[in-house]
């Protein structure tokens, strides 16, 4: 009966499929799903307007890709469209003379005006540096390279997403609010509510009045690797990706109040090897595959920049990532000190400048490993051969330098002990080194 009935169901539509416009995106045009012919509705912003003798070009974009549609519109059909209304149209795919599809509108609607002189900030024609967008924040993705940045983002984070599950990662939803700061920089926001009066009534005797919601200090998360060690040592491999928060006095690119971070933590890791072998098999995974699916958008983001030849831009992708320690790092910089604003201290470690010199003399993204301990974080892994360096790395690249911190963790319990900074806060971390332990890098 069942079968009966989908059949009838199938053979309903199948009939009536030809008789009608199918609601269609933009990109499935450019990508050919459709073809010369073909009825569609497409519902999108126009671009451009282009007015001619008899008809009028319009370009529409429905946000889907960063190819417009053109449509050939009768003048009487036009009204008073322009650009950056929203429309509904139906018509018929033909072909350009240069043989691109277009299509010959039957039908449009205007669904909502954009009068230009009413203070929309956005004029056809015209580019507009990030600055100057950023005043606009709500009505920046009408903005072509802003609509290509955010589904590179999208496609970048599906491109993870996918990675990890082949290798068989799970993915963990880490806390936002915690009392963890495992950076221990004192970069974390403190969380407290904002109604005094409640603070007032869940008042407790020895408690701080600004602790009295949770009975401790609590903060935004600067990281989810604490909680993705406990999720490693019962799962195996692990990972989160989510908003992140720094309390930085910067208001540069690089050091953002707000940002999503992808973190992984691999169980049964005890090689600084196989991490950077991790690191390096998914940049160079998603990367390709990201110049595969979004290169038009990744073309339009790159005009922002003064490196706009997307193959040049990403040639280091098939090459094989040079791996130094901090001490060879250290001995090149001091060679080339005379280049460098900055002094060359290893107890500062590596700053930006020198970073990017690292990866300007590679010509080539790069890892840096093996740091002196004394300028890490108290949870990586000793060096076997020198208790003075701990199995760290950094990975760094062209444009912003370090995108990658990893380690080795500290796996033995007297070890890491030694080295807690708050035993009273932290010591559910050090019971994961009693019941069960396991090396862990991440």
């Amino acid at each position: 009966m069942y079968k009966a009935l989908l059949s009838s169901i199938k053979v309903s539509r199948s009939t009536n499929l030809r008789s009608i416009y199918h609601l269609t995106r933009v990109k499935d045009v450019a990508a050919g799903v459709h073809s010369e012919g073909d009825k569609i509705q497409v519902k999108g912003w126009v671009k451009s307007v282009r007015k001619m003798k008899d008809n009028v070009f319009l370009d529409v974009n429905d946000g889907t890709c960063g190819q417009n549609l053109q449509l050939v519109v009768s003048k009487p059909q036009l009204q008073d469209t322009a650009y950056g209304s929203s429309v509904n149209v139906t018509g018929t795919l033909g072909r350009t003379p240069k043989n691109q599809l277009e299509l010959k509108v039957d039908s449009l609607q205007e669904l909502g005006a954009c009068p230009l002189a009413e203070g929309y900030p956005f004029y056809p024609k015209k580019s507009y540096p990030p600055d100057y967008i950023r005043n606009h924040l709500h009505l920046r993705p009408q903005v072509s390279s802003m609509g290509s940045t955010l589904r590179v983002r999208h496609q970048a984070t599906k491109c993870f997403n996918d990675y990890l599950d082949r290798e068989g990662f799970i993915q963990i939803h880490t806390p936002i609010i915690t009392s963890n700061d495992c950076e221990g920089a004192g970069e974390a926001f403190l969380v407290r509510p904002a109604n005094d009066g409640l603070l007032k009534q869940m008042a407790k005797k020895g408690i701080p009045h600004d602790q009295a919601y949770f009975d401790r200090q609590t903060f935004l998360t600067v990281s989810g690797q604490l909680h993705l060690e406990a999720m490693a040592h019962g799962l195996g491999k692990v990972y989160t990706f989510g908003p992140t928060f720094r309390a930085e006095n910067s208001k540069s690119p690089i050091h953002l109040a707000e940002f999503h971070m992808l973190e992984l933590e691999e169980a049964f890791m005890d090689s600084l090897d196989a991490l950077a072998d991790r690191i390096e098999s998914m940049v160079k995974c998603v990367t390709k595959s990201l110049l595969e699916t979004s290169s038009d958008d990744l073309t339009s983001v790159r005009k922002l920049t003064t490196d706009s030849n997307l193959e040049q831009s990403f040639s280091w992708v098939e090459k094989q990532f040079p791996r130094i320690t901090f001490d060879e790092a250290m001995q090149l910089l001091k060679q080339h000190k005379t280049k460098l604003k900055s002094p060359v201290c290893p107890a500062d470690g590596i700053n930006k400048e020198q970073e990017l010199f690292l990866v300007d003399h590679f010509q080539s993204p790069l890892f840096v490993t093996s740091w002196p301990k004394a300028i890490k974080s108290f949870y990586m892994k000793e060096n076997a051969v020198n208790p003075e360096l701990v199995d760290a790395l950094d990975f760094l690249v062209p444009h912003a330098g370090e995108l990658v911190g990893g380690s080795v963790r500290e796996c033995d319990y007297d070890k890491l002990a030694a080295k807690l900074p708050d035993r009273e806060a932290l010591g559910w971390y050090l019971e994961l080194r009693k019941f069960g332990s396991v090396p862990t890098a991440g």
